[in-house]
């Protein structure tokens, strides 16, 4: 660190992992993972990540609303202060890790499996689509974010008891959809950067087939297509949560036997007119625990009743971390591989319990398909089911390029300037310069980009500001 205290100018450099992104990673964050599962933002691998989506903002008098306010603005973390107007909670900190993490996007995710219980009338006229709409530009604007996801379960039919449901949701959506960009198109000209509109969709074909597909692509960034829970408590049969392609033996009658996976989902999207390049696969970092599981097939396809009778925090659903930790190859639990499906299962014969999953090689198996199909990235629920980061680190495995970092060093440093340089990384068709801020109002300066490969710069300091500064080869 250098400094000159009569400017009080600081700057800092810092040597990152040169991640380069062929694809979005987007991962889930939920508010309450602060509390039992003691799972903070702080802890969230950022740097394998393009974008975070934070769960959830409800829906209340139309408007998108705080889901938490406590956890979403008001927990202390280290370092937050007590005053009057001090930034504090979940969103102060995904501020501060897009500062450290410039390549990061957060969205504000509204709705969810608890709160999807009003969209249908937020979306049913145009004067309730205004009001929505506004309230999304305010809440990014007011809160930090670049912009919304939109997780509606679901239009027209199913999702939780209290969900209302109209023939017309469908048309609805894209209505909503259309006025919620007209809003972000008026705020990125107002501060000079985009804002993400964003849907958190079914792998129910029946439920693709109410959407507007190719209207709702020409308006929104991108859609997260929730490609898991195709199997559970309400089956027949146990079977995978989260399988990547059909398998021939899957008892089920159709049309599940053959659209019950992330392949048939993807693809549907893709057959009603959304861009590949706008589609992001859903992967489950959970488990679904089946209980009373006859010991037919290893478990697998076999009879059951009800969910196994334990699980993380509920009856039937595992983190991750958990399985690895305490059931994956011990305690009676055998692994089982199915070839077809590409997704691993584990099955106690004693305690009759099927528990199907995904692990890191069922994880690069779909970052593959994500890859090879040319898809625009992944979408994972969540991260504080993989507190270790095994899973994620697979995935950004798969779908990331990455060069040794270069070596960043100071040439000169002035009152108001930096001139930095670094070393050139064999491979390596550009570079860029980042620079990040410690305020709130200031978190990322500039991005410099430079494609003829140079490897200096001199960089203008503002004052009154801890800077840091990173390079990447790409």
């Amino acid at each position: 660190m250098w400094s000159r205290l009569n400017k009080l100018v600081f700057a800092a450099c810092l040597i990152v992992p040169a991640f380069v992104y062929a694809q979005r990673i987007v991962g889930y964050y939920p508010s309450w993972a602060i509390y039992a599962r003691n799972y903070l933002v702080t802890d969230i691998p950022a740097e394998q990540l393009t974008h975070i989506n934070y769960a959830f903002a409800n829906i209340s008098g139309g408007q998108v609303v705080l889901g938490d306010a406590y956890a979403d603005i008001d927990r202390f973390y280290p370092g937050d202060c007590w005053d009057p107007g001090c930034q504090r909670g979940n969103f102060h900190q995904l501020r501060i890790l897009k500062q450290l993490h410039p390549q990061l996007k957060t969205l504000i995710s509204v709705g969810g499996w608890t709160w999807s219980e009003n969209f249908s009338d937020a979306a049913a006229t145009a004067e309730a689509r205004e009001l929505f709409a506004n309230s999304c530009a305010l809440f990014v604007v007011e809160h930090g974010f670049d912009g919304v996801d939109l997780d509606w379960e679901y239009p027209v039919f199913g999702g939780d008891w209290d969900v209302e449901h109209r023939p017309e949701d469908g048309a609805n959506l894209t209505l909503l959809c259309q006025r919620i960009r007209h809003k972000f198109d008026s705020l990125e000209t107002l501060y000079a950067q985009p804002f993400l509109l964003t849907l958190a969709t079914s792998a129910g074909l029946d439920h693709v087939a109410d959407l507007e597909l190719p209207e709702l692509s020409a308006v929104v960034d991108f859609i997260n297509v929730m490609s898991y829970d195709f199997q559970g408590a309400w089956s027949s049969f146990t079977g995978f949560n989260s399988p990547l392609f059909a398998d021939p033996l899957d008892p089920y009658s159709e049309p599940g036997h053959t659209t019950a996976n992330l392949d048939a989902a993807l693809q549907a999207y893709i057959a009603g007119g959304v861009p590949r390049a706008k589609l992001s696969a859903g992967l489950a970092f959970y488990g679904r625990g089946f209980g009373n599981v006859a010991n037919v097939n290893n478990g697998l396809y076999a009879p059951f009743s009800g969910v196994s009778p334990f699980g993380t925090w509920e009856n039937g659903m595992f983190d991750y971390w958990q399985l690895k930790e305490n059931f994956v190859s011990q305690n009676g639990y055998v692994r089982y591989w199915n070839d077809v499906s590409r997704v691993p299962w584990l099955y106690n014969s004693a305690a009759q319990v099927m528990i199907s999953y995904d692990d890191t090689a069922s994880i690069r198996e779909k970052a593959r398909y994500v890859h090879d199909e040319a898809l625009g990235g992944a979408m994972f629920w969540e991260l504080a089911a993989d507190r270790d980061g095994e899973l994620l680190a697979a995935l950004s495995d798969e779908l990331t390029t990455r060069f040794p970092p270069p070596e960043l060093f100071v040439v000169t440093f002035a009152n108001d300037s930096l001139h930095l340089q670094w070393t050139a990384v064999p491979g390596a068709a550009s570079y860029k310069v980042w620079s990040s801020s410690d305020a709130a109002s200031d978190p990322v300066n500039y991005t410099l980009e430079l494609s003829t490969g140079g490897t200096h710069a001199v960089l203008t300091l503002p004052a009154d500001r801890m800077r840091v500064f990173f390079v990447t080869a790409e």
